[in-house]
């Protein structure tokens, strides 16, 4: 099992769950992070820092969706240590669905 990130970062992307991992498997789009799943240890606490509920283990339906799409992006963005400052608009774009036609496969700032 890997924890993967979904669509609920999109347009949020609070980073909370930067600060807390502990072997940095988070990279940085222009709109959301990903977890890369090949480094990602499954020890879960990422979790619970999400705000946006965007982190998912891949044994659930709504994190294997996004699974490939982890590995892919990244191998292409930005490593991302520490927290940065979420978009201005972060709350009014939490908790609403269907925001992966928003997604971005720009690299973001880390």
């Amino acid at each position: 099992m890997t924890y993967v990130v979904n669509e609920n970062c999109i347009r949020c992307k609070y980073m909370d769950c930067v600060e807390v991992c502990p072997v940095d498997c988070f990279y940085v789009g222009e709109n959301m992070l990903v977890i890369n799943p090949d480094e990602c240890i499954d020890c879960g606490v990422c979790e619970p820092e999400c705000p946006a509920e965007a982190i998912l283990p891949d044994s659930d339906d709504r994190g294997a969706a996004w699974l490939e799409r982890n590995r892919i992006y990244a191998g292409q963005w930005p490593n991302i240590t520490r927290k940065g400052t979420a978009p201005a608009d972060a709350d009014e774009w939490k908790g609403k669905p269907d925001k992966e036609k928003l997604f971005s496969d720009a690299p973001g700032t880390p």
